[in-house]
């Protein structure tokens, strides 16, 4: 026989929007103990499990007709104090056929009470004492419509008897009928109680009593507080609506760490309630951001495998975005393969269309580094260093917005854009500073066989004044940096190799080069670091405050115009630290909105 061995949910309190899916552990009829559904399409061995979710909100049963829920209800009843359960009917016609019997119970009340018959007259009489069996809806009031939710009549007969509270006459509401429920705004502060059954296929009736689980009250989700887009003159706009905002030639560009689920655990946030932690909680919070900020490009960072197929693929395909993916390589990972995450970029198929796609492995590059620079016995070594499964994913784009001014009228606007995570370790300074050099070497390539704009995002794992951070803001890396110290494998000698010719600069260094005063300006300039121009803080946990997050832009082809504005700590205090409730990630994200500057020679890359 099929048979529950234990039910339990993921996160004990319910959220809106957060769909619920509980643990069920099934003994099936061959002794296999499972997690597998075992629906009424596919019986195991004549027995399937049925699926029951309702919510406390309570219910009216009809007085008459237990199975069916009350629509209206008897006021004469109330005021008669009569057990309220008997003044509900399911219908007018329910009423008025019930009318002989029922009066007696207005009669025995009224002489219980020693009150008059005028006012039982007054509420009843148009019934009269034939039991006529007509309900006037427009009549005095004798009866009460109940309110109802969406649907209340609509759905089939309970599969279960009905728990009804027979001195209520109210009862469980019943939600759904499947493995998995979706708390919506109705279900905001009541109880949500989980049942499941073994069913008889033949005979279809349950074997043995239901196994039920409740949860908390369900809770709304929490709504962050929206970040605005700050010009960088100075001037503040509204809420953020880049698809009103964004004038003609310009796009918007979001960088962000959503922290994989593999990482999003109690033992790393302890701080961070385990609901909100859950993954089913955070990928809706994470995709509310994400398409409020209505960027035209999206680079995403630990996006799982499974993730990236099952849910912002084709979450954002709905909202117009075609979806290009790298996943990081295997030689270290041993996880469960659709766990492994890697770097996601989305763009506005209106405003972009694909011409090229590059993927940067640094396992790849480890090897023919060592292979040509390493004395065959110390390989090995070299190797378990260097190979720590990162990747980049560079996407070529054509924009369809045009730069056509009357210096170029048909020249097409391509856009290169590279979306990396630099996952290594703080002590390995020399590895995190060979991949940043190595992608930037491949951007030169690029650069080379076209005059291209240049965007570099991603989680960089390298604060400001670091070396990863030097040679991309500065072109170089001071050969008296103390990073260089660290390099037992001698692949950053020279010292002087160590460059690159893209004029990068770093998109939120703008917030320091903005002119003027005003209350919101002043509120950035708090939020950067004056020292190094750049942001206080783009990953805040419990155990570490700092900027590792960029945008990097080729300055002689694009201009910021506007900065989403940077997150103030103490606001994030409030929680402990990143994630919270509010925000889903230990990263904030990065948007800038850029315009192409006119350019003169032409591309030379094919699509």
């Amino acid at each position: 026989m099929l048979s529950v061995v234990r039910v339990h949910l993921p996160s004990e309190i319910p959220i809106v929007g957060c769909e619920i899916t509980p643990y069920v552990l099934l003994r099936l009829p061959t002794g296999v103990v499972s997690t597998d559904d075992v629906p009424e399409a596919a019986p195991a061995d004549g027995y399937f499990m049925r699926y029951r979710i309702q919510s406390d909100r309570k219910v009216a049963i009809c007085s008459v007709h237990p199975m069916e829920q009350a629509t209206i209800q008897c006021l004469g009843c109330v005021k008669s104090k009569i057990p309220v359960a008997k003044s509900y009917h399911c219908s007018a016609k329910c009423f008025s056929d019930a009318w002989q019997h029922h009066r007696v119970l207005h009669e025995r009340a009224s002489s219980a009470l020693n009150e008059n018959g005028a006012e039982e007259e007054e509420l009843f009489g148009r019934f009269g004492s034939t039991g006529s069996g007509v309900l006037s809806t427009t009549g005095s009031g004798s009866m009460s419509n109940l309110g109802q939710s969406p649907g209340l009549n609509n759905g089939p007969v309970p599969l279960y008897p009905s728990g009804t509270d027979k001195n209520s006459g109210e009862t469980w509401y019943e939600v759904g009928r499947t493995r998995t429920y979706t708390p919506t705004a109705d279900d905001i502060g009541h109880v949500l109680r989980f049942e499941c059954v073994s069913v008889d296929a033949e005979k279809k009736v349950p074997v043995g009593p239901p196994t039920s689980i409740m949860t908390s009250r369900v809770i709304p989700a929490p709504t962050p507080t929206p970040r605005r887009l700050i010009q960088v003159n100075g001037d503040v706009l509204s809420h953020l609506d880049l698809d009103s905002q964004t004038s003609f030639g310009t796009f918007s560009v979001l960088s962000y760490n959503i922290l994989a689920d593999a990482y999003a655990t109690s033992d790393a946030y302890s701080y961070c309630p385990t609901w909100a932690l859950s993954w089913t909680y955070r990928r809706q919070n994470l995709m509310r951001e994400i398409i409020g900020y209505h960027a035209d490009i999206i680079c995403l960072q630990e996006v799982q495998l499974n993730h990236f197929e099952d849910f912002f693929s084709p979450e954002l395909d709905k909202h117009g975005y075609q979806a290009l993916y790298k996943k990081r390589t295997t030689e270290v990972y041993t996880g469960a393969p659709h766990a492994i995450d890697g770097c996601a970029t989305f763009f506005r198929r209106d405003k972009f269309s694909h011409v090229k796609k590059y993927e940067v492995e640094f396992n790849k590059a480890a090897q023919s580094l060592t292979d040509a620079i390493i004395p065959s016995t110390q390989r090995r070594v070299a190797l378990s260093r260097l190979i720590k499964d990162n990747v980049a994913l560079i996407a070529v784009l054509e924009a369809k917005f045009g730069n056509h001014g009357t210096d170029n009228p048909g020249k097409r606007q391509l856009l290169c854009v590279a979306n990396t995570h630099v996952n290594v370790h703080q002590d390995l300074k020399d590895v995190k500073l060979w991949e940043v050099q190595t992608l930037l070497k491949g951007l030169e390539k690029i650069a080379v066989s076209a005059d291209i704009p240049m965007l570099v995002c991603g989680d960089f794992n390298s604060v400001p004044g670091s070396s990863p951070h030097g040679l991309l803001a500065m072109g170089k890396v001071d050969q008296l940096h103390p990073d260089l110290a660290i390099d037992p494998l001698g692949i950053l000698r020279p010292a002087s190799k160590l460059t690159h010719q893209l004029p990068l600069v770093s998109a939120y260094s703008s917030f320091a080069r903005m002119v003027g005063v005003g209350y919101d300006l002043e509120h950035q300039r708090r939020r950067m670091d004056p020292a190094t121009n750049e942001p206080l803080f783009t990953n805040c946990t419990r155990d570490f405050t700092g900027t590792v997050d960029y945008i990097f832009y080729t300055a002689d082809s694009l201009s910021v115009e506007s900065l989403l504005e940077l997150l103030d700590e103490e606001s994030l205090r409030k929680d402990t630290a990143l994630p919270s409730p509010e925000w889903s990630s230990d990263h904030i994200a990065l948007l800038a909105e850029f315009r192409c500057k006119p350019r003169i020679r032409r591309s030379r890359i094919d699509g």
